[in-house]
């Protein structure tokens, strides 16, 4: 199944709506075109941030068979799994990252995401059991990968790329966490980087569990499309950049691991109703903007969607 993108194209603090909205002008003309039967109503997400229409006789009913929820936030649960507990992080580090203080920053990003007030907004999320997610994130083990698929990759490249790390025992087998392929300037994805998506993620049967994993390209590749600000809160343009899309595809990641818990009617998963969405943001020494300070370092990451209060894109709970 194609999986999630990271919202749109887009430049300074991420002003790309009229793109998001023109992909939206297109959907809706295509959905006005013919009269939807019940099981199209409700659009299932690909993972790479547009919805698309289940095949018939799917997406109207949850997976225990019960209807979906209501909705009243402005997202619906629909029966899947979420990620409980601690959620593990495992790195690739795909390519060349000599001398790249992202081997420094991204780490950093998610320790300092465990336990924040940002993080806490997938709290609001839970499973047909009622258990809530929780506001806690490791990263439990980084390895490199030198070009073992070359610098142009499409999907089931990222996916071989994960399952060799798995099945050669460089990373274990964790069905309880996300697996990210991060991919150096010089490496293009194929199936949109930089055109229709800066990440994705989706999961799939790798040594016999269901790993989920996650592709986020280096933003120096395309900074108009996928950075931001062209200077970084903690001086390192791509890496910064990477840390919005990274968390973006981590939060949905343990909401929405397998494309089936919680997203809206349009198919757009929690991260995805607030693509690009920055909040208040105040300058840091180096002139660069950033919304939030996570451990030492200043990030901008984008706000999240807050399943509560009529539910609302923000960046605490």
């Amino acid at each position: 199944m194609k999986i999630k993108l990271f919202g749109c194209v887009g430049v300074l603090l991420g002003l790309c709506a009229i793109n998001a909205a023109h992909a939206e002008l297109i959907r809706g003309v295509v959905v006005q075109q013919t009269m939807p039967k019940p099981w199209e109503v409700d659009n299932r997400p690909t993972g790479k941030g547009w919805g698309e229409r289940p095949p018939a006789g799917q997406g109207y009913a949850t997976s225990t068979g019960r209807k979906s929820s209501t909705g009243a936030n402005g997202i619906t649960y629909h029966g899947g799994p979420v990620m409980l507990g601690t959620t593990g992080v495992y790195y690739i580090w795909y390519g060349n990252w000599a001398g790249n203080t992202a081997t420094s920053i991204l780490p950093d990003l998610i320790s300092g995401l465990s336990g924040s007030s940002y993080y806490n907004i997938n709290t609001t999320y839970y499973n047909g059991s009622n258990v809530a997610v929780s506001n806690s994130t490791l990263l439990k083990k980084s390895i490199t990968d030198n070009y073992s698929r070359g610098t142009a990759l499409a999907d089931a490249d990222v996916t071989a790329i994960v399952s060799s790390a798995i099945t050669s025992g460089a990373l274990p087998v964790d069905p309880n966490a996300v697996y990210f392929v991060l991919t150096s300037a010089d490496v293009n994805e194929t199936s949109g980087f930089c055109t229709s998506y800066c990440g994705w993620h989706t999961h799939g049967t790798i040594a016999g569990q269901d790993i989920k994993y996650s592709f986020v390209g280096n933003p120096d590749r395309c900074p108009t499309a996928c950075a931001a600000q062209t200077v970084g809160p903690n001086g390192n343009a791509g890496a910064d950049a990477m840390a919005s899309v990274l968390t973006h595809e981590l939060e949905e990641a343990v909401t929405d691991p397998d494309l089936n818990a919680w997203y809206d009617t349009s198919g757009a998963e929690n991260a995805d109703k607030c693509a690009w969405k920055f909040g208040t943001t105040y300058t840091t020494s180096n002139g660069a903007k950033a919304n939030m300070k996570l451990g030492a370092r200043d990030f901008l990451i984008q706000q999240n969607w807050l399943n509560a209060s009529g539910g609302l894109c923000t960046l605490a709970h």
